[in-house]
């Protein structure tokens, strides 16, 4: 097989296993057909073998691409035409993104209980409220469970700390859950992929999400899926870092003569 046939191979293997092609493959197929091949084996995997839907499978990379801490523009607009193909409507994707949003209230649920570490290390614990939760402070962690369908510690300093930011995140937070389309397993399985991905890497809120997935249903086997389908997410080195090398290639002086 001549290098022309093993590109037209390769791009007929992504295709039928990933359902789509883009551009940006080509360029890497040009530049490195070896490791484009290894790449598919490792990205089909979970389409070839997995138990999500293919819908599913893309919400999961808008869910990824559209992170605060990835951002990622070009994919993100290829599995947003990806689901929308695969039968996913407006407001699921737009579910998608308001889920997703939420990612920032890690500094508080990270940060809040540092700081009152902090403040007890250095001695001046006397200067956080302490004593059970006044019958307010129960109502905003009632109606924080009656919206969310959980609890964790986590939020017990912010709850203390500032009430009503809470009773704003709440609200924030639980917007998807009391009318967006998607069902709960799902929501706790793109939480999972935003608190899993490497542009991340949020341990407490990846422990408490695969817990909720689990009581809503998920099975062992979708969670998993989840986390090989984000593992992926580092071929953006190559996708991002191809398309530049190709443009300051083109500008060399040898490549005009």
């Amino acid at each position: 097989m001549d290098q022309a046939e093993r590109k037209s191979a390769l791009r007929k293997a992504f295709t039928e296993a990933r359902g789509y092609w883009s551009e940006a493959w080509d360029l890497i197929l040009d530049l490195d057909a070896d490791f484009f091949e290894a790449y598919l084996d490792l990205s089909a995997a979970p389409w070839r073998h997995g138990t999500l839907e293919p819908k599913i499978k893309e919400l999961i990379y808008i869910a990824i691409d559209s992170s605060t801490t990835h951002l990622h523009g070009p994919g993100l607009r290829v599995h947003v035409r990806n689901a929308l193909r695969h039968g996913a409507t407006r407001d699921e994707i737009m579910e998608v993104f308001e889920l997703t949003s939420v990612l920032g209230i890690h500094a508080c649920s990270m940060g809040i209980p540092a700081l009152i570490d902090e403040v007890r290390q250095t001695g001046r614990g006397h200067l956080l409220p302490s004593g059970p939760l006044s019958p307010a402070q129960e109502a905003l962690k009632r109606d924080f469970q009656a919206k969310r369908g959980y609890w964790t510690d986590l939020w017990e300093g912010l709850i203390r700390l500032d009430p009503q930011f809470f009773a704003a995140y709440t609200r924030f937070s639980a917007l998807p859950w009391t009318k967006g389309p998607l069902p709960p397993k799902v929501k706790e399985l793109i939480y999972i992929a935003i608190d899993s991905a490497t542009t991340h890497l949020y341990e407490p809120g990846t422990r408490i999400h695969m817990r909720n997935a689990l009581a809503h249903g998920a099975t062992l086997q979708e969670i998993v899926e989840v986390l090989e389908l984000v593992s992926v997410l580092g071929i953006h080195t190559v996708t991002l870092g191809a398309q530049i090398l190709a443009e300051e290639l083109a500008k060399l002086p040898a490549a005009a003569e």
